[in-house]
Order: structure tokens, then sequence, then C-alpha cells
């Protein structure tokens, strides 16, 4: 999960747990956590069930998905995805520093499916062409960032595409998706959404 804006004043906590990817060609990297505000990476569980979910939906097969990671923070989602195979994986992170690492591991990985975006997810998704098979959203708790970006994302998706949130609490599927899975992990609440079908 990323850090939604620069700080001035960090604190001196100890940071988060280390993550690795936990399946997948880059299977047991490490992946740096920096110590920012705000920062909360998905736990290996929460992953694990999310890509447990995917291989089921999507019976197996990751190579013609494009994926989204708005709010990218460590990559843990992100690079997880683009572990299993996927086409595409763009990751999108608002600190410069936490980018900077993400391209790094990037290029360490060679991972030729991944790109890296320095920038905020809302710009991002304002102006983005692309349509993605897969939306994660895994914004800071407590700043209204769901309400902001939902309709953004959604627009974002493919025509039954799915959408990835962890939030405070449960969520309701918004106006044109449905509810696939839901679960809860300590104080996250995570969702699997799908866009329903365009009607003519």
């Amino acid at each position: 999960m990323s850090s939604s804006r620069p700080s001035t004043a960090r604190s001196h906590r100890t940071a988060p747990h280390k993550v690795r990817i936990i399946g997948g060609r880059y299977k047991r990297t490490p992946l740096p956590v920096l110590d920012l505000p705000d920062l909360r990476p998905t736990p290996d569980r929460v992953r694990e069930t999310l890509f447990n979910w995917l291989n089921h939906l999507w019976g197996g097969e990751f190579a013609d998905k494009t994926v989204l990671d708005a709010f990218a923070g460590s990559g843990a989602l992100g690079f997880e995805a683009a572990s299993r195979g996927v086409a595409e994986a763009v990751l999108v992170e608002t600190d410069r520093r936490a980018a900077a690492s993400l391209e790094e591991l990037r290029a360490r990985l060679g991972a030729g499916n991944v790109s890296i975006v320095a920038g905020d997810a809302r710009s991002y998704l304002a102006r983005a062409a692309a349509r993605y098979d897969l939306v994660l959203l895994d914004p800071p708790f407590g700043q209204d960032w769901l309400d902001r970006i939902l309709p953004s994302a959604l627009q974002a998706l493919t025509n039954g595409g799915m959408l990835y949130i962890e939030a405070e609490a449960p969520i309701a599927a918004p106006p044109g998706t449905e509810l696939l899975r839901q679960d809860k992990a300590g104080a996250v609440h995570f969702h699997l959404l799908r866009s329903l079908p365009e009607t003519a």
C-alpha cells in the first residue's frame, strides 16, 4: 500500500515486517519495505488468499491479463501478479523514494512485464487510456481515498474486469459490480469484485 502524500516529518518507528513474493517466477524474493507514513504492505496470508481466488476465477490463466496496482507501496500486490505471469503489471506510487525502490527491484528481477509510474493514482486513472483486467486498490486508511478513486477505477476495468479493495470496514458492491469474495485479516477487510457485463 502506498503513502498518499509526501511528509516532511518522518517518524522513527520500525519498518513493517518483511514481505516476500509468495508464488510464481519470483517466489521467495524479498521486497524492500521503506519506513514511510501509511505504508502497509499486504500481508502474505491476504495475498495468498487473493491469488487463490484469482487462480480459481481465471482458471489458472494469468498470461493474458493486465493489472494496475494503483497504490503500489512496497509492490507486494503488483509484483505478486507479475510473478504469476500476467501480461502487464503497472505499479503507480506517489512517493518518489518508494517508486525508485520499485524501479530498482524491477530492474534487478528483469521483470519485463512490470512498469513503474511515479505519480498520483487519481491523476493516472484520469488520463489512462488502457483498460485492465484487474485493478488493485489498497489505499491509506482514514483518508477517504476509496470514495475519491472508485469511479475512475471502475472506468479503468475491462468488461467483466475485477477490482480488489482493502478497507477498514466491509464495503458494499458499487453499482455496476458484483461482490465475488470477501474476507478479513486483523483490521483489514479485503474484497474482490467484478464489473458486470455491459448491456447494449
